[in-house]
């Protein structure tokens, strides 16, 4: 085996590239307990090295999850897909610490997003309630300090915690976006789109039916990736300027939105200022272009009582 080989581990539960050279060593994992198989890596990967491993939908019901797959030959080790991941599934190390080049060289942009909790505005009997309303297990009870803490490195950003703590705690997801839930164009007893949200934007409630709770969505459009309804895309050509030169790419539109169930837009992403054709040219992939639309108002979203109930356990405090 030569040097800087890249060589390609899978187990049930990982995936993992790795690159042993002179001077460094490079570790690529995906953690595939948490990865959804969505849209984003394989987008944005400026090297088509990532690719979707179909999930299997039997009698409406999702049997076999999406995943990804990695061709070692043409992974460079990048980490635009670490950054971009919206489920913090992936991390990229060399010699044994994170590292990211395309943010080390400022060649792609850090995501702005947060979670911020304000004690003095919470009521500490919804303590579990929110607990047991946060999807990743992230927020836990710091009874030491009497507050409530965040795993900020896995937090999704969905902002059930929004909604279950009254606006106690505050989140700012990286993308802006729509999607759109046409329970007339689905299959008959279809639930698929629902068993691989990560979040409760999709979900089934109590009398079995399918619920949509937009404001929870990420954006990720793994539900799009599960739908027997597929979305069809054309090529077209793609000009934009960076650092003075004219870039010229091959992307693809969607051509079928209106025959689709379930559609998952991105139209804005929040994030450090950059100027690059290695971002421009993701953002390119995965953005549309509705960049005047208003994102959903967190102050009514507060409100909204199909939103507390779309919680766990949240049909008794929409009573109240």
């Amino acid at each position: 085996m030569k040097r800087g080989t890249t060589l390609k581990h899978r187990t049930e539960t990982s995936l993992v590239l790795e690159r042993k050279m002179v001077t460094h060593h490079d570790v690529l994992t995906w953690d595939l307990e948490r990865c959804v198989g969505c849209q984003i890596g394989p987008r944005v990967c400026a090297k088509e090295a990532i690719s979707h491993i179909e999930g299997k939908v039997e009698n409406g019901r999702m049997v076999t999850k999406l995943l990804v797959d990695v061709d070692p030959d043409k992974c460079v080790f990048c980490g635009m897909c670490v950054e971009m991941c919206p489920l913090h599934a992936i991390t990229l190390t060399l010699n044994g610490e994170p590292y990211n080049p395309v943010i080390e060289y400022e060649s792609f942009p850090k995501l702005k997003h947060f979670n911020r909790f304000n004690k003095d505005d919470f009521d500490f009997d919804l303590k579990e309630f929110v607990i047991d309303n946060c999807p990743m297990g992230v927020i836990s009870y710091d009874e030491e300090n009497e507050t409530m803490k965040v795993d900020q490195q896995h937090c999704i950003r969905c902002r059930q915690c929004e909604v279950a703590s009254n606006g106690a705690f505050e989140v700012m997801q990286p993308w802006q976006g729509t999607v759109l839930l046409r329970r007339e164009k689905c299959i008959e007893g279809c639930f698929a789109c629902a068993d691989v949200c990560p979040t409760r934007a999709l979900h089934i409630n109590d009398e079995g039916e399918l619920v949509h709770a937009d404001y929870y969505c990420i954006k990720c459009g793994a539900c799009m990736q599960i739908c027997p309804i597929k979305a069809e895309w054309e090529e077209y050509e793609v000009h934009f300027e960076s650092q003075g030169v004219t870039c010229t790419r091959m992307h693809q539109r969607l051509v079928n939105a209106d025959e689709l169930p379930v559609l998952v837009e991105r139209w804005r992403v929040n994030h450090t200022p950059v100027q690059s054709a290695a971002w421009l040219e993701a953002l390119v992939k995965l953005a549309d272009d509705k960049a005047g639309q208003v994102e959903i108002d967190r102050k009514r979203a507060l409100k909204r009582k199909d939103l507390i109930v779309s919680l766990k356990g949240g049909k008794s405090l929409a009573h109240e």
